[in-house]
């Protein structure tokens, strides 16, 4: 059984990655419940737990999971760093040098670090590639992202890594346009456009629980391997 560790726990992602990871008692026990100081919910029971700000009951823990925010990721790399956890980070948004700490710290636990946690979404992080080489230099390539108004980095990373492993393959710059309504949970759109044609390719959440099983899907994967830099195309594998 793997003993998790989830950072903030009482965010609506945080809580959810607690409700499955709970719901499948023969692989999980959630043992630490982290917070941020100074919000009402520390020392609230959750379960067999107490939800804490304290990282001490990290010693406990097999695998670290943080979908937090990226004011918060420096702190937790170096809770994971200090106790040698394994640590799932699914937080957008980060910074450059967040994203070179990320690295730092993959010499000494391992980490797997995507932008989507998603299958779907990673099963078209390989396809677009693909599909982009067939169609070749005629076909111009665009993408649009929707999310719900109060995500904060635009375009979201998951947009990033599709115009990223697109450009590995065309050497051109892809445009990405990102829209913040209401309630979306995550929505991206490829637009391939040729003279007379046109082919999109759509992913559509409609939940976060896919982001959800897919960070359990890592956890599993990533509980007792080296340390190093993962990806979820690695967990797919």
């Amino acid at each position: 059984m793997i003993k998790l560790g989830i950072a903030g726990v009482c965010g609506k992602m945080g809580h959810r990655i607690f409700e499955l990871a709970q719901q499948d008692r023969s692989s999980f026990e959630v043992s630490l419940a982290l917070e941020r100081k100074g919000i009402p919910e520390i020392g609230r029971d959750l379960g067999k737990i107490k939800v804490s700000s304290s990282p001490d009951g990290m010693f406990l823990i097999d695998v670290f999971i943080d979908f937090t925010l990226p004011e918060a990721t420096d702190e937790h790399l170096d809770y994971a760093a200090r106790y040698k956890k394994a640590l799932v980070l699914g937080t957008t948004g980060l910074s450059d040098a967040q994203v070179k700490k990320v690295e730092e710290v993959s010499t000494v636990i391992p980490v797997v670090y995507s932008p989507n946690m998603s299958v779907g979404v990673n099963t078209l992080f390989q396809i677009l590639p693909e599909l982009a080489r067939k169609l070749g230099p005629d076909y111009s390539v665009e993408i649009v992202e929707a999310h719900h108004k109060f995500k904060k980095d635009a375009p979201s990373g998951t947009a990033k890594k599709m115009a990223e492993v697109i450009t590995k393959v065309t050497g051109k710059a892809i445009p990405t346009h990102a829209i913040r309504l209401g309630d979306i949970f995550g929505d991206h759109t490829v637009v391939f456009c040729g003279n007379s044609e046109r082919i999109e390719i759509k992913h559509q959440a409609h939940s976060r629980d896919l982001f959800v099983v897919g960070a359990l899907k890592a956890a599993k994967w990533i509980a007792g391997k080296p340390a190093g830099l993962y990806t979820m195309q690695d967990v797919l594998k």
